[in-house]
C-alpha cells in the first residue's frame, strides 16, 4: 500500500474544456478516475481490468 497521493493527469485526446476525466498511474493495483471538473470530489477505483473495459465503451459509444 501506498502513502503518496494520486498525480492526476488527462489524456492527451482531451479537447481542453469538454466532458473529460482524470486518471492517477502511480496508484499501484488500481486506476484511480475522477471528474476533471470537480478535481476535489470523489473518484472512482477502478480495477485495470474495468479500467481497459470502461475505456473500450467510451471508444465504442463515443
Amino acid at each position: 500500500m501506498t502513502t503518496e497521493s494520486p498525480r492526476w493527469f488527462k489524456s492527451s485526446y482531451s479537447d481542453h474544456g469538454g466532458q473529460c476525466i482524470e486518471v492517477a498511474a502511480n496508484v499501484p493495483g488500481v486506476v484511480p478516475v475522477r471528474d476533471s471538473k470537480d478535481p476535489h470530489g470523489p473518484y472512482l477505483t477502478l480495477t485495470p481490468r474495468a479500467f481497459t473495459g470502461l475505456v473500450a465503451f467510451a471508444k465504442d459509444h463515443g
